[in-house]
């Protein structure tokens, strides 16, 4: 949750030697609400266990419980009971948050009354204009005045015909994963085909189609760029939510910049989880990754390491840690495939260029990414627009920079709300 007035800015703490740390992190964002839509939908009751808890998941809630679905605690899990129906009238809030802003409307076609659905300022600059011309191709009412963004109203009728479906999904895979996800409402299911750019964030596709087959539900994703899911009934289940992969960066991430060691615990074997990728990532920045019984492990080479080439247009989400680490690397790094970045939160690359080089680093904006060469950092103010990857990019670059005040580090209860006790409990360790 966002912190009050007097603590939304941050001095990051200076890392004073080496951290040994072990860091839990909570479950993950996307799981919990690709399980929350699918227990919204589902024939029967659901239990999620240890969902994540911040303020994009609890949005998500809230607007499910507008729709008419029960959504309860029980310790440290969430129980959904869907209603007799989806209904509305309902006035739906999504933040910032980009998976409730694309999951949601497709529920709400399906609501029997108008869902009017708005969020934060910036949300209505992000891209909404292909999910909502493709809901009205599946037969949905939608108003938005023609601004193919927030705010907007989607006029429910109770039921979807559903059917085939073509649009450009480059700017984000939301605007797919939201189709499907309730596509086995509809009367016809739903065949949904990307024509464009290709679609960014694969792993998260995987993630709903995989959840989707785990609900009961039949899904043909053997054609490239088409997805066809049938009608049928989603059945109530337990889900088990992994550890939020992707909140892990930042913390693995001190273990390369103060030559230490961070385990996070729970580390799954196989996961659909995009922020997977970071073993493969830091290896190649030079650090010792290994997955064992105690979970993923790294070790930083100490003295240094190296910077990063790489395609990161599936795991974008991972840039602002990873373009911080590389301000503080020995070498240059270039880092591509992300141009659907400046669709996100804010413009994460002109931010980052913005940042970065406002503490006196060298970062250059390429049509798809970014070009980092290392030179010496002093403090300042590190901006973070809203947006709670660069507050984990400005606790990165505090690990070795003195005076990094992070602006409204309380933007980060997005996707972890405990972050900077967190942190502070990792750099306990150090010595």
């Amino acid at each position: 949750m966002p912190l009050s007035e007097t603590e939304r800015d941050w001095v990051a703490p200076v890392a004073p030697g080496p951290v040994d740390a072990v860091v839990p992190l909570p479950g993950s964002k996307s799981m919990t609400n690709r399980a929350m839509i699918l227990a919204a939908t589902a024939a029967g009751s659901s239990r999620i266990g240890r969902p994540l808890v911040s303020r994009d998941t609890e949005l998500m809630a809230h607007a499910l419980r507008a729709l008419g679905a029960d959504v309860s605690e029980d310790e440290r899990d969430w129980l959904i009971a869907p209603g007799p129906r989806l209904r509305g009238p309902a006035d739906i809030d999504v933040g910032l948050a980009g998976t409730v802003m694309r999951f949601l409307p497709p529920v709400a076609a399906l609501a029997d009354g108008e869902v009017s659905v708005d969020g934060d300022p910036h949300a209505r600059n992000r891209p909404m204009g292909p999910l909502l011309d493709a809901l009205r191709a599946l037969g949905a009412g939608i108003d938005d005045g023609g601004r193919g963004a927030l705010p907007f109203t989607v006029h429910g009728r109770g039921a979807l015909r559903g059917g085939t479906v073509t649009l450009d999904a480059s700017a984000s895979s939301q605007l797919v994963s939201g189709l499907l996800l309730s596509a086995p409402r509809y009367d016809q299911g739903v065949e949904v085909r990307h024509e464009g750019p290709p679609v960014p964030s694969a792993p998260h596709l995987a993630m709903t189609v995989a959840m989707l087959r785990e609900a009961g539900a039949t899904v043909d994703d053997s054609e490239p760029d088409v997805w066809r899911v049938a009608p049928g009934e989603l059945k109530g289940r337990d889900w088990h939510i992994e550890p939020d992969l992707s909140n892990a960066a930042q913390f693995l991430g001190a273990a390369l910049v103060t030559g230490g060691r961070v385990t996070v615990p729970g580390w799954p074997s196989e996961t659909t989880q995009p922020g997977d990728a970071l073993r493969s990532l830091l290896a190649d920045m030079g650090a010792d990754v290994s997955l064992g019984p105690d979970g993923l492990t790294v070790r930083g080479p100490g003295g240094g390491f190296a910077g990063l080439t790489a395609d990161l247009r599936d795991v974008g989400e991972l840039t602002p840690v990873l373009a911080a680490l590389a301000a503080l690397a020995d070498g240059p790094s270039r880092l591509t495939g992300i141009a659907h970045l400046r669709g996100h939160e804010t413009d994460r690359l002109a931010a980052l260029v913005r940042e970065i080089g406002g503490l006196g680093g060298d970062v250059r904006e390429l049509p798809d990414g970014l070009e980092i060469t290392p030179r010496p950092l002093r403090g300042g103010v590190f901006h973070t627009y809203d947006d709670h990857r660069m507050v984990m990019a400005g606790a990165v670059l505090g690990l070795a920079v003195p005076d990094v005040r992070v602006e409204n580090v309380g933007t980060v209860g997005k996707t972890l709300p405990d972050f900077t006790d967190r942190w502070s409990a990792m750099l306990a360790t150090a010595g």
